[in-house]
């Protein structure tokens, strides 16, 4: 019998509203008391000093990229797995770029025989996710896919009228990129005063909110539940508010690198992003799809999680080797990797200490319930939850823990994260997930 007792840790548990500093105790597996004062436990119990520390349920990422199979350079589903658990995530939404992509029977079955538990695997909506012809929808509803998603912006409006026809009595979730490529064009940053200062080509805010205009409108015709990914603009926002005050059958999430950086960390323009360092100018690991917002972007996603419009935060995991993001900013390929700072970096910039530049502070249980029991819900799937006579889906963290950013600590296969050599503080220190 194993058996951990942890001594005054502050309980988080957004599905209750509980937060409240209390000894738990966990045997084989189960929280078994939580009390403001636990004296009655087994022998041999491992007793933890959780002084100062913070216990939640664990977190669930919607959505984010492995590289195995066919890209297992960049990640594994073993490193993919011990980074989700270092940042405290019990739970992955795993989009189906993989090689061979997610689009067939045979290779989703495939995949769950390897995933580990907590893992779910998007079913593509497209053949090879490209956006040409939609896959046997019918066929992968019968798996345990967690629903079907691309995770790449298509053209064919034509295309998603249909999917959303077909899904509907399929009862899947079904996650939208919203962004036209059209306009979009070859610009690799968001349109504004930085991009016509650093010279690069910008893309219009536009080009994400036509798109999510388009879908609003099918959602309005047919009815399907959507799930719109990596909001980015503030136009967005205010569209996607209008829509749930139509009552729209929709949810929303944007990202993390979205919250905490804009074009400003981009450029240079800025000595600090609020994190305690900035990010070196024109960072290859800044570029990332959809670009970095604006400030104006960026602070409409802070208070639009504040009052409920953004339902999640995603991460976006997507890695990459050192060789193919090691090149100009433009050339980079986008994305960033985040599972194991996502927490710590959100933690500190909106709950220790409000946000420098907009001035938004965010409760512990806000900052949690988007980063786990919302994306749950989202998902349409039973939220972690921390309470007695249930299995431990757990995070401990620590807000006052330093560590720093690097090979010894980051157990991710892929290092492209402008937070590279950098000093943290708050760390995961255990994730339990039985």
């Amino acid at each position: 019998m194993s058996s951990e007792l942890l001594k005054q840790v502050r309980v988080l548990n957004p599905m209750d509203g509980r937060d409240q500093v209390a000894d738990v105790l966990i045997i084989d597996g189960y929280i078994t008391a939580i009390e403001s004062q636990i004296y009655d436990y087994p022998e041999h119990t491992q007793i933890i000093d959780s002084h100062g520390m913070i216990l939640g349920p664990g977190l669930v990422d919607m959505y984010g990229h492995t590289g195995e199979p066919g890209f297992e350079d960049r990640e594994t589903i073993a490193s993919l797995q011990a980074a989700a658990r270092a940042g405290g995530y019990t739970r992955l939404g795993i989009l189906p770029d993989m090689l061979p992509p997610a689009d067939n029977l045979s290779t989703i079955k495939h995949w769950q025989g390897l995933a580990p538990h907590g893992f779910y695997v998007w079913g593509a909506l497209t053949e090879g996710a490209a956006g040409e012809m939609m896959t046997e929808l019918a066929e992968l509803a019968t798996t345990e896919i967690i629903g079907f998603a691309d995770g790449y912006a298509h053209r064919n409006l034509n295309l998603w009228r249909r999917v959303l026809e077909y899904v509907n009595p399929l009862k899947k979730n079904v996650a939208l990129y919203c962004c036209d490529r059209t306009l979009a064009d070859s610009g690799v940053m968001r349109f504004g005063e930085a991009s016509i200062y650093s010279g690069l080509t910008g893309i219009p805010d536009y080009a994400e909110t036509v798109a999510i205009a388009a879908v609003l409108e099918l959602v309005a015709a047919i009815g399907t539940p959507v799930h719109i990914m990596r909001v980015s603009t503030a136009r967005g926002v205010q569209l996607i508010r209008e829509a749930k005050q139509r009552h729209l059958p929709i949810t929303a999430s944007t990202t993390w690198m979205h919250l905490l950086f804009d074009t400003e960390a981009i450029t240079g323009r800025v000595s600090d992003c609020g994190l305690g360092f900035a990010p070196t100018p024109y960072d290859p690991n800044l570029n990332v799809d959809p670009p970095l917002g604006n400030p104006d972007d960026r602070q409409a996603l802070i208070q639009a999680i504040v009052d409920g419009t953004i339902d999640a935060i995603a991460v976006d995991h997507t890695p990459y080797t050192y060789e193919e993001k090691t090149v100009a900013f433009a050339d980079a390929p986008p994305g960033a990797i985040g599972l194991e700072l996502a927490l710590s970096l959100l933690w500190k910039t909106f709950v220790q200490q409000p946000d420098t530049v907009f001035n938004i502070q965010w409760s512990p249980l806000q900052l949690w319930r988007v980063l786990s029991t919302q994306p749950a819900q989202c998902l349409a799937i039973s939220p972690p939850n921390v309470t007695v006579n249930r299995a431990a889906e757990l995070t401990l963290f620590d807000p006052a823990q330093s560590w720093r950013v690097d090979h010894t600590t980051i157990k991710s296969r892929s290092a492209n994260t402008p937070c590279w050599g950098q000093e943290m503080t708050g760390k995961v220190m255990k994730t339990w997930l039985s």
